[in-house]
C-alpha cells in the first residue's frame, strides 16, 4: 500500500467515521451495527502510529546526514546502507503492511453488515481465520441446512486476548508447543471452547503400548506413556497420597489402586456410601449409559463396566494426568469444565453420579444452571447420584432445596457428620416423567415455594426494619412527652 494512498482513505471517510458518507458507499446508515469499530479504529491507530514512527526516523536520518559536513566525502558500505534499509525502512513497512492485511472491513449483503463482530478483536491470523464463517464450495445448503460453518470460541476469550494469542502462535503443520496447562487455563476461566489448532500435538517420546483390556482397568499405567511437564511430579509413584509435594488436593488417593478398589462394593458405617449393586437394583436392566461428572481416575466407570453400564467420566487435569489415568485404564475421559454444557442430547442418559467436584463452595445461582443442564440430559426415569455432597451445615437447607426443586422420587437420602461444622448429603433422585400440564402446576408450586421463602426473608427484614422504626419512634414520643410535661408544669406554676 502506497503513502500516497492514505490521504484517499481519510478523505472516503474509511478511518473517521462519517455516517453520510458511509451511506453512499454502502447504503444503509447501520453499516457499523454488530461490528467492532472500536478494534479497527485501534488497528488502524496502531498502523498509523508505525508508519509515523518511520518518517520520524528517516526524518531524524536526513537531517543527521545534512549536519554532516563532510557527508560528500564520507564512503557508506553496502553493507551498513543494506542493514539500514532492512531495519529501519523495511521492517517496519513490512509490520505495517502484515496489521493492514489483518483489517477485516464489513461485506455488505442485503443491506446487512455481514462480517464476525470478533474478527478485528484479535491480531493473530490463525485466530481470525478459524472465526471466519466458511462458506460451502458447492455454493449450496451442508449437511446442517446451512450456507456457511460456523466456528465457535468461548466469550471469555475476549478477556484473555494475551493469552488466546499466545496459544494461537504456532507454525501450521509443525509440533505444538508443549502448552496444554495454558489450553486448561484458557477453558477454566471461561475461553471455552478453544478454537481448533492446525499443528501436530506432542506425545510422550517414550510411549509403550498400552496393557490389555482385562488388566488394565486395576492396574496402575506405564508412566512413560504420559507427558510429565507441568505436573509436580514425573512419575505415578510420586502422586501417593503419603507424598505431601504430590501437586493436587482433590481426590487423593485416587492413584492408589488398592483404595480404589474398595469404592462402591464394600459396605460402611458411614450411611452417606451406597453400593453400586443397591443403587442397580432400584431400575433392574435399565441403567445402561451415564456420566459420572467429578474428580477421579475412572473407578466408578470401572466398576460400572463390571455391570455392563458404560459410564464417561468428566476429568480436569488438576494437578494430575487424570485424563491420561482414566484412557489408559480403556474408560472414556470428558474433558470438560463446569463452565460448558454438557455435550449430550435431551433425554439421553440413564444415570448421571456426582461427586467430589461440585460441593459447598458453589454459587447457587451456577449451580442451579448446571442442575438444570443435567435435567435436561436425564432421560425420564434416569437417576441423579449426588455421592457424598458436603457443605457448611448452616447452608444445608439451601443445597437440599436445589435438589429438591424438580420434584424427582427419593429412592435414597442420607446426610452424615463430616466435621463439626459441615455435613455430608447423598441422594438418589428418579426423575419422573413430566406432562406439560404437571409440569406447569410443579412450576407453580416451585415458583410459590420460592416466593414464600423470599416473602418470609422480607417479611424478616420488614419486621427488624418495623422494630428499629418503633423504636425510634418511641424515643421520639418519649421526648416529646417530657417537653409537654415540662411545658404543663411551667404553666401550672405561673
Amino acid at each position: 500500500m502506497k503513502m500516497s494512498c492514505f490521504p484517499r482513505f481519510y478523505s472516503a471517510g474509511f478511518f473517521i467515521h462519517n455516517e453520510d458518507i458511509c451511506k453512499q458507499f454502502y447504503g444503509v446508515r447501520d453499516v457499523y451495527e454488530g461490528f467492532d469499530v472500536m478494534a479497527l479504529s485501534a488497528a488502524v491507530d496502531e498502523v498509523l502510529h508505525k508508519m509515523l514512527s518511520l518518517q520520524e526516523t528517516l526524518e531524524s536520518t536526513v537531517e543527521q546526514l545534512e549536519k554532516n559536513k563532510d557527508l560528500s566525502k564520507t564512503n557508506i558500505s553496502m553493507l551498513d546502507y543494506k542493514n539500514f534499509i532492512q531495519q529501519q525502512v523495511i521492517q517496519p513497512l513490512y509490520t505495517a503492511h502484515i496489521t493492514l492485511r489483518q483489517i477485516r472491513l464489513p461485506k455488505i449483503e442485503n443491506g446487512t453488515t455481514n462480517e464476525d463482530p470478533l474478527i478485528n478483536t484479535f491480531v493473530t491470523e490463525e485466530i481470525k481465520k478459524y472465526i471466519t464463517p466458511k462458506e460451502n464450495r458447492v455454493g449450496k445448503k451442508n449437511i446442517y441446512g446451512t450456507e456457511k460453518v460456523y466456528n465457535t470460541i468461548g466469550h471469555g476469550c475476549v478477556s484473555m486476548k494475551k493469552e488466546l494469542e499466545e496459544y494461537m502462535d504456532y507454525d501450521i503443520g509443525s509440533f505444538c508447543k508443549d502448552d496444554w496447562n495454558i489450553a486448561q487455563n484458557l477453558m477454566i476461566k471461561g475461553c471455552d471452547p478453544l478454537p481448533r489448532r492446525r499443528c501436530l500435538t506432542r506425545a510422550s517420546k517414550l510411549y509403550q503400548k498400552p496393557y490389555p483390556i482385562n488388566e488394565s482397568l486395576w492396574r496402575i499405567p506405564d508412566g512413560r506413556n504420559v507427558r510429565w511437564s507441568h505436573y509436580s511430579c514425573r512419575n505415578f509413584e510420586c502422586l501417593s497420597s503419603k507424598n505431601p509435594k504430590r501437586g493436587f488436593s482433590k481426590c487423593i488417593g485416587c492413584f492408589e489402586m488398592e483404595k480404589e478398589r474398595v469404592k462402591w462394593v464394600i459396605n460402611t458405617t458411614v450411611t452417606t456410601d451406597f453400593l453400586i449393586e443397591d443403587v442397580l437394583r432400584v431400575k433392574p436392566g435399565e441403567i445402561r449409559v451415564g456420566v459420572d461428572f467429578g474428580i477421579g481416575t475412572g473407578t466408578f466407570a470401572g466398576r460400572m463396566r463390571e455391570h455392563n453400564v458404560t459410564i464417561v467420566s468428566t476429568a480436569l487435569n488438576l494437578g494430575a494426568p487424570f485424563n491420561e489415568m482414566i484412557a489408559l485404564r480403556g474408560l472414556i475421559p470428558l474433558y470438560v469444565t463446569l463452565n460448558q454444557r454438557l455435550p449430550f442430547f435431551d433425554n439421553t442418559m440413564d444415570l448421571i453420579h456426582t461427586t467430589g467436584f461440585m460441593d459447598g463452595w458453589i454459587d447457587l445461582q451456577l449451580m442451579d444452571f448446571i442442575l438444570f443442564d443435567w435435567d435436561r440430559v436425564l432421560r425420564p426415569g434416569g437417576l441423579l447420584w449426588v455421592d457424598r455432597f458436603f457443605c457448611s451445615r448452616k447452608d444445608l437447607d439451601d443445597y437440599m432445596y436445589m435438589f429438591l426443586q424438580f420434584r424427582y422420587k427419593k429412592h435414597k437420602w442420607a446426610i452424615s457428620n463430616k466435621s463439626k461444622d459441615e455435613v455430608f448429603l447423598s441422594a438418589l433422585l428418579e426423575k419422573p416423567p413430566r406432562k406439560m400440564e404437571v409440569t406447569r402446576l410443579e412450576e407453580e408450586m416451585g415458583r410459590d415455594l420460592v416466593l414464600s421463602r423470599v416473602k418470609s426473608l422480607a417479611l424478616h427484614r420488614q419486621i427488624e426494619n418495623t422494630e428499629k422504626k418503633l423504636t425510634s419512634l418511641t424515643v421520639l414520643v418519649i421526648v416529646s412527652f417530657g417537653f409537654m410535661v415540662e411545658k404543663v408544669l411551667r404553666i401550672v406554676n405561673k
